[in-house]
């Protein structure tokens, strides 16, 4: 909210970028600044105070841009402005309506006869108006606009070089799978992206797509698998061509794994907790597969014909086998007990979780309304209702510290009332300045907001305001007063929360400030503003 403020005449004027270029009467008038020559006040709307586009002359005389006239009686019949500030207003020839208005083409003519310049600084462009409007207005390459992605302001001749270099919110396309992703999202995409090149650990094998991986260690001979028994305790990993090797190798190893493993299952199977039960049943799940493996290979390896002492050893694991089945049998009926006792267990859980998550709800719902109350009675306790109020500003050297470094470059003074049922107002402050201030001047604002008695009032705002910078020795107020120009979006009834700041960016020296003076005491300052109320 960046206002440029003419002191002592209250008459705001808020930075635009130029409209996109059109030939209907859909704008209001053309910047003063595309003028080569001098401005004549002849030129210029009534109601914009721009140069006049597509000009409608009224009953009364007075000239307005075609948009700027049908947005004024656009919600009924109005008294024109102008003549009530030359004193001419006439009835009922001063009263604007539909169709109380014709197009000015003599007017029109002399206007868009009028050399003009482009505004755009760093542009050369020189034409007529109507050149202006017809070719260049919106279509200049350093005119001023915005990002949609990232929000930056640049020029417009610069957008291209920006969209593909610079934006940090511009899309790029995968070199590998040529999906489009956001540049942010470079790493996830990464890690996520179906050809993205992927090296075999086992082989060593480059440029491997990641969709085909899972494929290739699948068959790599080289790649490096845990053996079979491991869910019992072997920690070994081999190359998958010698996993036989390791097996026939280590076999009386990992018996005695399988046994203590199962002797420890039935152990402590009766004390486990609920939360181990999936884990411990997925295990037993994998070592009886590992076990009715093994017994299968053992049914082979003696139907193929031993000797004597090999049919012993061969028969002694069948046995070591038959009996860690049967107790793995048992270990998965009391395991399923357990499951089903864990499950009704994490019924019940849920149910109680939903009621604390809706209880949690409600008491967010609770502080959130009393927030809400709490600020509106810290507003309702600051409030004033004669049009005069003090706004004290404490740790004025942090706040200042925090404008200087852009934190916080603006703070709103609570809101205040020229009586019970009249306008509702506020301040707002900059304190290292705004605009032609900025870095030189304690900046000063005022605001109409939007009220609920706004439609018992009197539009537009039309009463002095005087703000103040109080000298705590009062001795010498740093003052300054203005009264609103009626014809400005800043004081016509608001239809939002608020309308832009008008008043004075050039209030106050920095250097006041930080001299030895009595503004500021206790590291507190306080600003006064007082809304004369004659004629309410």
């Amino acid at each position: 909210e960046t206002c440029t403020v003419t002191i002592r005449g209250g008459i705001m004027a808020a930075q635009e970028p130029s409209p996109p270029s059109s030939l209907e009467g859909n704008k209001p008038g053309f910047p003063k600044k595309i003028l080569a020559n001098s401005l004549e006040d002849k030129h210029l709307c009534n109601s914009c105070q721009k140069i006049l586009r597509r000009p409608l002359q009224a009953q009364c005389g007075h000239r307005f841009c075609s948009f700027c006239f049908n947005k004024i009686v656009s919600s009924g019949p109005q008294k024109c402005s102008a003549c009530i500030k030359e004193d001419l207003f006439e009835e009922p020839t001063s009263i604007l309506k539909q169709g109380g208005a014709f197009p000015d083409n003599a007017a029109r003519r002399e206007v868009e006869a009028l050399a003009a310049v482009c505004p755009n600084e760093g542009c050369t462009w020189t034409g007529t108006i109507k050149e202006f409007e017809a070719s260049h207005e919106g279509n200049c390459d350093f005119m001023i606009i915005l990002c949609p992605s990232c929000k930056e302001l640049m020029r417009a001749n610069e957008q291209e070089r920006h969209n593909e270099r610079e934006c940090p919110e511009r899309t790029l396309n995968c070199k590998y799978c040529k999906e489009p992703f956001l540049l942010k999202n470079i790493k996830a995409h990464d890690e996520i992206c179906p050809k993205y090149p992927m090296i075999c650990e086992g082989c060593a094998k480059k440029k491997i797509p990641r969709e085909k991986y899972v494929d290739h260690i699948k068959f790599c001979s080289k790649f490096k698998a845990p053996c079979r028994f491991h869910v019992v305790g072997c920690d070994t990993s081999v190359e998958k061509e010698k996993i036989h090797d390791h097996e026939r190798q280590c076999s009386y190893e990992h018996l005695n794994l399988l046994l203590h493993f199962i002797m420890g299952i039935k152990v402590s199977l009766e004390s486990l907790q609920p939360q181990s039960l999936d884990v411990a049943s997925h295990k037993l799940q994998e070592l009886h597969q590992s076990l009715r493996d093994l017994e299968l290979k053992m049914s082979q390896v003696a139907g193929g014909g031993l000797a004597p002492v090999q049919e012993l050893k061969v028969s002694t694991f069948e046995n070591i086998v038959c009996v860690l089945n049967r107790e793995m049998e048992r270990s998965c009926t009391t395991m399923e007990a357990y499951n089903r006792q864990h499950r009704l267990d994490q019924d019940k859980i849920e149910i109680l979780n939903n009621k604390v998550r809706q209880l949690e709800r409600t008491v967010s719902l609770r502080d959130l309304s009393i927030v809400e109350m709490d600020g509106k009675m810290r507003e309702m306790s600051a409030a004033t209702y004669d049009g005069i109020f003090v706004w004290k500003i404490s740790d004025f050297t942090k706040k200042r510290q925090d404008a200087v470094a852009g934190r916080a470059p603006a703070m709103f003074s609570p809101a205040f009332y020229t009586s019970k049922y009249g306008y509702k107002m506020c301040l707002r402050i900059y304190l290292n300045g705004d605009g032609t201030g900025r870095g030189t001047h304690l900046s000063l604002f005022f605001v109409v907001m939007r009220g609920h008695s706004d439609a018992l009032l009197k539009w537009p705002f039309n009463q002095k305001v005087t703000l103040m910078l109080l000298d705590q020795n009062n001795r010498e107020h740093i003052i300054d007063a203005f009264r609103p120009d009626i014809s400005s979006s800043s004081f016509q009834r608001p239809v939002s929360d608020m309308n832009i700041a008008s008043g004075c960016p050039l209030f106050c020296p920095l250097s006041k400030l930080d001299s030895k003076n009595s503004y500021i005491r206790d590291d507190t300052i306080f600003i006064k503003a007082i809304v004369d109320l004659t004629g309410l």
